[in-house]
């Protein structure tokens, strides 16, 4: 029997099994430190994977499409914290201040990869420049993500300076990303074979994260301090802030005259927000305690923003096929 489609998929399952493992059993003292360590290793073997995944061929085939990658990052670096901090009277009414840091982190945050790409395939869009987009927010975000983090998510209260945090996301992320990168023609094959078992693996080191996070926070006394009322106000939040991007990629790019398959690479690469980076990141940028609730909102969006844009794919996947879509196969399409 398949799954029905308003069920979310085993990860969200599994996220939410953890979190509540480490609500019950956090971990505590020495087994606390033994996890750090070990999501450290985890985080750099994720990282690892991602860049041995990245191919050259496809960046560089859509690469030259400058002005769509301008507007993908503006959407995602530049939007976002914009209605974040436009909407902080509504959104600080709605959840508790805590959390309002915590969707603030969530709006600095780069996109996604994997999922924009896979939205873009399914609604028929340009996956050359998808994959570059994407990729590139991935990278930039190394940079941006501290930046802002110190300018407008924690200006007062940062362990350090936001080039304290680049250093530090470099040696964890950057060097393991770039490392697999590099070693891709030796290892890419080995990876695209085995998909479905390093899928496992990825999945495995954000369960870890998410569960070293929430314990250092459940230790600190996070569901004391956090109302359910305020936890429904974070999902109309996420709901709010994920429709008002879709709306205006979807605006922008019509208004600045790109063509269908282009708008909706915009509108998947220029609406998501990254798990996969955010949640690792956080580990970096913040304080133990501080974790928990940083991730919490990324954690929220990132299962309603698979929802809504699998719908939204399908309803893109429905139009007419064009003469030139039909004699093109979409995985080798080059930007318009």
């Amino acid at each position: 029997m398949s799954r029905p489609k308003f069920l979310p998929d085993n990860f969200t399952f599994a996220l939410l099994a953890t979190v509540l493992t480490a609500s019950l059993l956090p971990a505590a003292g020495v087994a606390a430190h033994g996890f750090e360590l070990l999501t450290s290793a985890a985080i750099a073997l994720l990282f690892f994977l991602h860049g041995a995944k990245l191919s050259r061929a496809a960046v560089i085939a859509g690469i030259s499409h400058w002005r769509l990658h301008l507007l993908v990052v503006a959407c995602t670096f530049v939007l976002f914290p914009v209605l974040g901090f436009v909407l902080r009277p509504a959104l600080t009414w709605l959840v508790t201040p805590q959390l309002y840091v915590g969707v603030m982190y969530l709006c600095v945050l780069p996109a996604t990869v994997q999922s924009a790409i896979a939205f873009t395939s399914m609604a028929r869009g340009n996956i050359p420049a998808a994959v570059c987009s994407a990729s590139a927010s991935t990278l930039l975000g190394v940079f941006i993500t501290p930046v802002l983090t110190n300018l407008l998510v924690v200006p007062h209260q940062t362990g350090g300076s936001a080039l304290d945090g680049i250093g530090k996301i470099i040696l964890q992320l950057v060097v393991p990303f770039l490392a697999g990168h590099l070693l891709q023609p030796v290892v890419g094959g080995f990876v695209k074979r085995h998909a479905k078992r390093i899928k496992f693996v990825d999945q495995g080191s954000i369960l870890l994260v998410v569960y070293t996070a929430f314990s250092a926070a459940v230790v600190e006394g996070l569901w004391r301090q956090l109302p359910m009322t305020a936890l429904a106000g974070l999902i109309v939040v996420c709901c709010v802030l994920l429709a008002v991007v879709l709306v205006s990629t979807t605006w922008l790019a019509r208004k600045l005259g790109f063509s269908k398959e282009d708008e909706i690479t915009i509108v998947f690469c220029g609406s998501k927000k990254s798990l996969a980076s955010g949640v690792p990141m956080a580990k970096v940028l913040f304080p133990a305690a501080m974790v928990g609730p940083m991730v919490l909102p990324v954690m929220l969006f990132h299962q309603i923003q698979l929802m809504t844009c699998a719908v939204l794919a399908q309803r893109y996947a429905r139009r007419p096929e064009t003469p030139a879509e039909s004699t093109v196969d979409p995985a080798v399409r080059k930007p318009a």
